[in-house]
């Protein structure tokens, strides 16, 4: 009996120590569970976190504030971010860097470089020659790219939700304006690469506004679409976006809310940041004027000076959205001179009436991307800091002709919320009520191509081809595949945006180069030499649109086809032969798109064509695969991309897959082996030479 006691107890022991392990281990995988998001404005930064316990809440900063200015003060041995570095820009104006996120992406030749320097005079911009962008010059020893200065905001950014979570952070979604580019995104992934974050999502900031807003109404969402119109202005920039909410069918969850961007609009210039200017220079000429007798030195002339003037524009721009009038006052602004001087709202309105004018803009773009009209439009939501200005309120009133101006979201903290919500789901730590989103390409981008044709007997020439990879307003993430069938020999093509005649000439120059990269694939003549047995099912180009609106070249494959006779116990089948080439941009192959709560649909659509037909028996196959959900029988269709009429040879075809994108995995086997197996084999693919913005790899 006493060894049966013994036996019991050592078996206990051992189970107690068995759930020790297991609650350790339990407690060791929490303090990894953590995910962040950045909402990355052009004057302050949002930092938001969920880890266990802590469902979506905002990070305060050690100076225990919600919203952090995404400034940061440079010098020889140390670094200041932060309301620290707002301090450190009255006494160290050139070291003091803001509002650099404008200059991310961009060459040195581009229109916002000039515009930062006529703002900012105090920074000296240098040029590099290798990435032909620029830098800030700090000192004759320290320079720092763009890039760089965001990547220790972001390396900020996560020593503050660090902090608060008690625990390390390296996933993160970060919020970047809708009408990034592909350069600018890509500045925007490498900067957080060079902060060790691994980046889930870039997230639109006007989808992650959606988000927040569907996700708090998730009730309120049923089968009949309702169209809200959101109008964000900010420091830097204004967007208009139209989103359509409904509850749509799915796989897996069955009836579950979406959101869908259905137009977008932009003023890449128009917000709090100009409107201060123009008080800075309005405050410049009074104090110029009360020191006109005394033969003193032109203000603006005086770096601290002018650093002084824009911190008391920005407090009375604030004021003024709320008072008639007010006094502006600066003690010591230059050579010991106070400074004191009265503004009112009507003067602050009349030298801003040309921004003013520029408010309706957005508006009008996004229900021209939308094909709506106001009519259908059932709220205007306010969010952004300087919507908050009575004038800007008063104008988009009328422009959208509503009673109100809908004022039931947080304007600050909104798109910080959506981020990390998203940050959630995709995250896979967390348990997340479904809530389908579907984002609008803004850029369309298209693949163009010439080859050699025989037009008469003995009369060859060459032909010019364009096809459409992702077009406006259509959804993403997606996967493409353009088939190339009439090519036997090397060939290049290229990769370009495509028509971007709905932005203004000026909005043009800024967006930089429309071409985006050029491919040049080699070996294809081998292959078809040594395959001379077998049909050729063309060059197959595999492309992906992620999430975070990058656009990448998975890989590259020819593929040949013959009938092979097995054994009687064995199943005839085709046997597909192609080869992969990868790493076109750098990365290998893209691992499959994560799933947002969404099904998958794998469609083969017709091409628009732009610019000249191909003749009858050529077939150029561009096939999509999209995450879309199933929907129900009762919404409408979205709108189908505009474009010319389809190619002759070119087939429409529309299938359901499974739960993801997928395609065939290259492997490689023993040619002597091939039997009903498929066979892989080898042509490479020359570099991928980027032409839009600075090579960031």
């Amino acid at each position: 009996m006493a060894a049966i006691v013994r036996r019991q107890r050592q078996r206990r022991r051992v189970c107690w120590a068995l759930v020790a392990v297991l609650l350790a281990d339990l407690l060791a995988l929490s303090d990894t569970l953590a995910v962040m998001s950045v909402d990355l404005g052009s004057e302050s930064m949002k930092v938001a976190i969920v880890k266990p316990g802590v469902p979506m809440e905002i990070v305060l900063n050690k100076e225990s504030r919600r919203k952090t200015p995404v400034i940061v003060t440079l010098k020889e041995n140390e670094r200041f971010f932060g309301d620290s570095a707002a301090s450190m820009a009255i006494k160290n104006p050139k070291a003091t860097l803001r509002y650099f996120q404008h200059l991310l992406g961009k060459q040195a030749d581009n229109p916002h470089v000039a515009l930062y320097q006529a703002r900012f005079p105090e920074h000296e911009l240098t040029f590099d020659p290798q990435r032909q962008t620029v830098h800030f010059q700090i000192s004759p020893q320290l320079q720092f790219s763009p890039e760089e200065v965001l990547g220790m905001i972001l390396n900020y950014s996560r020593s503050l939700a660090e902090d608060f979570a008690e625990q390390p952070i390296k996933d993160a979604v970060i919020t970047v304006p809708v009408f990034f580019n592909q350069a600018e995104r890509r500045a925007v992934l490498h900067a957080a690469r060079m902060a060790g974050l691994k980046v889930l999502q870039l997230i639109n900031d006007n989808t992650a506004t959606a988000l927040s807003y569907g996700v708090f109404r998730r009730k309120d969402i049923n089968t009949t679409a309702q169209n809200i119109m959101f109008y964000d202005m900010g420091s830097g920039s204004t967007v208009c976006t139209i989103v359509t909410y409904q509850t749509v069918k799915t796989k897996e969850a069955g009836m579950q809310p979406q959101l869908q961007i259905r137009g977008v609009g932009f003023d890449r210039t128009l917000g709090g940041l100009e409107m201060e200017l123009r008080l800075r220079e309005h405050l410049a000429g009074l104090f110029n004027e009360q020191r006109k007798g005394q033969r003193g030195k032109d203000v603006r002339e005086n770096p601290r000076a002018m650093a002084k003037l824009l911190r008391e524009a920005n407090r009375l721009k604030t004021v003024l959205s709320a008072n008639a009038d007010h006094m502006a006052q600066i003690e010591g602004l230059m050579d010991d001179v106070d400074f004191k001087a009265k503004v009112t709202r009507v003067e602050f309105e009349e030298l801003c009436a040309d921004l003013f004018e520029r408010v309706p803009g957005p508006v009008q773009q996004a229900l021209q991307s939308a094909e709506m009209s106001l009519d259908e439009i059932e709220q205007v939501i306010l969010v952004g800091g300087a919507t908050r200005v009575p004038k800007v309120q008063e104008v988009l009133l009328k422009a959208v002709g509503k009673e109100e101006l809908g004022k039931n979201i947080n304007a600050d903290e909104a798109a910080a919320m959506g981020a990390v919500y998203q940050a959630a789901v995709l995250s896979k730590a967390f348990k997340v009520k479904p809530f389908v989103v579907r984002d609008a390409v803004v850029y369309p981008i298209l693949v163009e191509f010439t080859r050699e044709v025989e037009e008469e007997p003995g009369v060859h020439s060459l032909k010019h081809n364009k096809r459409v990879l992702f077009s406006r307003m259509g959804p993403y993430p997606q996967r493409k595949v353009i088939t190339f069938n009439r090519y036997s020999h090397d060939f290049n093509f290229h990769i370009n945006y495509g028509d971007l005649g709905f932005l203004g000439p000026e909005d043009l120059r800024v967006f930089g180069s429309q071409n985006l990269t050029t491919v040049k694939l080699k070996g294809v003549g081998d292959s078809f030499k040594k395959y001379t047995d077998y049909e050729s099912k063309g060059i197959k180009a595999h492309f992906n649109l992620d999430e975070s609106g990058v656009l990448s070249l998975d890989r590259v494959e020819s593929v040949f086809e013959t009938l092979v006779e097995d054994s009687p116990e064995e199943e005839s089948t085709l046997t597909k032969l192609g080869n992969t080439i990868s790493s076109l941009f750098g990365g290998g192959t893209t691992p499959d798109a994560k799933e947002n709560g969404t099904d998958t649909v794998q469609e083969e659509e017709e091409s628009p064509a732009e610019g000249s037909k191909d003749e009858p028996g050529e077939q150029v196959e561009l096939k999509e695969e999209a995450e879309a959900p199933v929907k129900d029988a009762s919404q409408p269709p979205p709108p189908e991309p505009k474009g010319d009429a389809a190619p002759e040879g070119e087939k429409a075809t529309e299938k359901e897959n499974g739960d993801k994108s997928e395609f065939p995995t290259p492997h490689t086997q023993n040619p002597s082996s091939c039997g009903a197996n498929g066979l892989f084999f080898g042509f490479q693919g020359g570099p991928a030479h980027s032409r839009d913005g600075p090579d960031l790899h």
